[in-house]
Formats: structure tokens, C-alpha cells, sequence
């Protein structure tokens, strides 16, 4: 079902602090040049002192200006985070506080897909905004991964960065709009990639040197691509079923920035030449939830995509679950 609305403004947040490859390789006692060479990172952004929601508050502040808007103009705010600031309440509620909205009332709640945040949320509140409830949805994905990583764990630890996105979504009136969506899930996945401490089932409480790993991000690189793999060509199918659209229709693929091999042979899979493919995981890492709104921002900031574009926007996360959406931008 298409739906009509429309990215109006965008903005981004990056900490202060940039850690360069070489960095990691002291960090994690590898050779120099290994982990550029297994993440295709070169750098990213750790953060030094901001918290998560005054990284989306900044991103905020960002996307309105780009807008043309001020933060009256917002009647709900939803956060697409995949990491949280605390357990609760939600990072919404906390970013409101941080742009001074605390006494407004305007609605804030969370929406969390991990590294599909952004898409999820944009699906979710595309109908909200499509039917009327709302007008202008702040959508805000302000990601710290710095502080949960296992740097025992090679593989996961040379990936991530720190980093926030805003969007501000509106009804549209011209030919923007979201042309189709679609997310599945396979739970048999979920053991793939998880931090299995901090809720009901391991409890802070309970916390030890025993169970201090369960604390720290866990991921399966392998396994995840592996099941994604065999389910991407399929997933495109359908997610383009009944729109008459074909993949070369597609101006540009915008993915999640998951690691520079994996999206390298996705876009092989998919056929898709370099051009029309955004890739900007080598200045920036895997910022979960952030990577495609700020592959999207730098798309728009490069011209490489113009007003009247079609965009796929395309990713997995932990679930396993698998997404995408085709817009009109």
C-alpha cells in the first residue's frame, strides 16, 4: 500500500572522538592493517562524553533547521534506537527532555528493530501520518555501541561506531511516498546476534565475572550472512510484488552498513552497479539503527540522489529479521 508522505528534513550527530583503524589494532593486539582489512573501516566515532540523547537531540536540532521548522511544529517524536540510554523509560522520552519539550506533552515512544530502527519506524508511522493522526513525526536513531562491545570478540569489535540520525516526516503533496515495505523474521536467528544480560531473564542483580560476558554485544557474522544470504533474492521478490518495479528501476540501493564484505556480495546478488549502491562504512563503521538514515544524508548531501528518486532501503538485524522499503524521495 502506498502511502503518502515525505523526508522533509534530516540531520546527523557524530561524537567528537574519531578512532582510526590503527587504534583498534593496538586495542584488540592485531597486526596493523587487520582490522581495516576484515571490516573495511578505516575510522569511526566513539563518543568522549555525549549520551545518547544528547546525540538525537543534536541531530534534532539538525533536521529541523534542514526542514525549515521549529520543534512546535512536532506532534510526536519516535525513537528507532536499537541500543538504549537506560532501561527506562524509553530513549524517546529522554530525547523530548533533552530538546527541552519535557512539559509539551507531545508523544514519545520507542520503536525497536536494532539495525532496522529506522526502516521500522518509517513504515510504522508512515500509515500514522498517511491517515491523518499526525502531521510532522520526529523519527531519531542515536546509536552508542562503543560501550558494549566484547573487544575479546575480533569480529564484532572492528565494526561498530557511535553516531545519530534524525528524519522529519511529513504528509506528502507532491509525488514522494513510500511505494512498498515489507519486514520478515526468523527467530531461529536470534541466538545470532544478542546481549543476553540486562533484562528479566539475567538480571543486572546477578551480575558476575562468570556472567559479565552476557553483558557485552555477541554476534555470529558468519551464521547471520549465511541465513540472510539465502533469504535476500527471495525478500526482493516479494517486496516487489504488485508494484511492477524491478531492480532496475531502483536510482539508488541504500543498505545497512552491516561490514564492507557483506555488502559487497550482497550487491553482487542483487545486481546492483557500484554507482547506484551507497556505501559509507569506511568512515563510519556499523552504526546499527543510524547506518541507513546517515547513508541516506549522505546521499542527499553528495547529490547522488535528487527529489522523484526511487530508493530501496534494505538491511537485516538481530532476530533475524530482514527489511526493506521502497520510497519515492
Amino acid at each position: 500500500m502506498a502511502r503518502k508522505v515525505k523526508i522533509t528534513g534530516i540531520g546527523i550527530y557524530l561524537p567528537k572522538r574519531i578512532v582510526t583503524a590503527s587504534e583498534i589494532d593496538m586495542l584488540i593486539g592485531a597486526a596493523p592493517g587487520w582490522s581495516e582489512a576484515k571490516s573495511g573501516v578505516k575510522q569511526r566515532h566513539f563518543i568522549i562524553d555525549e549520551t545518547a540523547s544528547f546525540m538525537g537531540a543534536e541531530a534534532a536540532k539538525m533536521a529541523l533547521k534542514h526542514a525549515g521548522m521549529s520543534l512546535d511544529d512536532i506532534d510526536c517524536i519516535v525513537s528507532g534506537s536499537g541500543t538504549m540510554e537506560q532501561a527506562i523509560p524509553c530513549n524517546a522520552a529522554l530525547i523530548q527532555k533533552e530538546l527541552g519539550l519535557e512539559h509539551s506533552g507531545v508523544p514519545a515512544f520507542d520503536i525497536n528493530s536494532t539495525c532496522l530502527g529506522f526502516v521500522a519506524a518509517l513504515d510504522v508511522i508512515s500509515y500514522m501520518i498517511d491517515a491523518g493522526k499526525y502531521k510532522n513525526v520526529l523519527i531519531i536513531n542515536s546509536e552508542i555501541s562503543s560501550v558494549g562491545l566484547n573487544w575479546r570478540q575480533d569480529e564484532s569489535s572492528v565494526l561498530f561506531g557511535d553516531g545519530a540520525t534524525a528524519a522529519i516526516i511529513t504528509k506528502s503533496e507532491g509525488s514522494s511516498c513510500i511505494l512498498t515495505s515489507r519486514m520478515e523474521t526468523y527467530s531461529a536467528g536470534a541466538a545470532f546476534s544478542e546481549i543476553r544480560g540486562g533484562g528479566t531473564k539475567v538480571h543486572p542483580r546477578h551480575y558476575s565475572e562468570e556472567t559479565k560476558a552476557d553483558y557485552l554485544f555477541d554476534m555470529d557474522g558468519k551464521a547471520i550472512f549465511k541465513m540472510s544470504s539465502k533469504l535476500m533474492n527471495p525478500f526482493i521478490e516479494k517486496l516487489f510484488t504488485g508494484t511492477g518495479l524491478e531492480m532496475k528501476d531502483i536510482n539508488m540501493v541504500i543498505p545497512h552498513q552491516a561490514s564492507w564484505a557483506a555488502m559487497k556480495i550482497i550487491r553482487k546478488k542483487l545486481k546492483v552497479e557500484e554507482p547506484r549502491f551507497m556505501s559509507i562504512i569506511e568512515n563510519y563503521g556499523n552504526m546499527i539503527s543510524a547506518s541507513i538514515p546517515l547513508a541516506l544524508y549522505e546521499a542527499i548531501k553528495v547529490k547522488r540522489i535528487q527529489r522523484g528518486d526511487r530508493i530501496l532501503l534494505l538491511g537485516t538485524s538481530a532476530g533475524l529479521s530482514i527489511g526493506g522499503m521502497v520510497l519515492e524521495y
